[in-house]
């Protein structure tokens, strides 16, 4: 049974990671340069604050997975990982909750502050971005499964109930 929550485990991690780089990756290459009414516009995520928190977000999210894989379990290390793991969720959670509402913006803007949509302009960007968020959202997703199946591991010990 031990092998199994391993296996599980690896698995989770190997594809949180996977689904983190991508994200990483869409992100920092998400550019692109265009006229607008003669004036040349250059979109690039680097110009975003939270475009670059969202890259750092799953840049250490992507070490700190693959880092974990190399814990023992049972180890003094391992009892830490279940924290860790929360922090990083809620570190995805943070990253991807500021990029949607950026890309949110940039893509319908505020009638009410005066900002204009700009993904009509720069359309390979907008869909950049698009792309990083759902890659973002699935690691989300499996880093919430990493949590819920590691609490289940730590309290099913606890549990008399089988």
């Amino acid at each position: 049974m031990a092998k199994l929550h391993r296996l599980i485990s690896v698995v989770l991690r190997l594809a949180a990671a996977g689904a983190a780089a991508a994200a990483a990756i869409i992100m920092v290459t998400s550019h692109e340069t265009t006229s607008f009414f003669g004036i040349e516009v250059e979109a690039k995520y680097s110009y975003t604050p939270s475009f670059i928190f969202f890259v750092v977000a799953f840049a250490v999210t992507f070490a700190y997975s693959l880092l974990v894989l190399f814990v023992r379990p049972g180890s003094t290390a391992s009892r830490l990982v279940l924290l860790s793991d929360v922090i990083v969720g809620m570190l995805l959670v943070g990253a991807v909750a500021a990029t949607g509402a950026i890309a949110g913006i940039g893509r319908n803007g505020n009638t009410h502050a005066g900002w204009l949509p700009i993904c009509g302009q720069v359309r390979a960007y907008c869909s950049h971005v698009m792309g990083a968020l759902i890659a973002g959202f699935v690691s989300l997703v499996v880093y919430f499964l990493i949590i819920m199946y590691s609490l289940h591991a730590v309290a099913e010990p606890l549990c008399s109930c089988h």
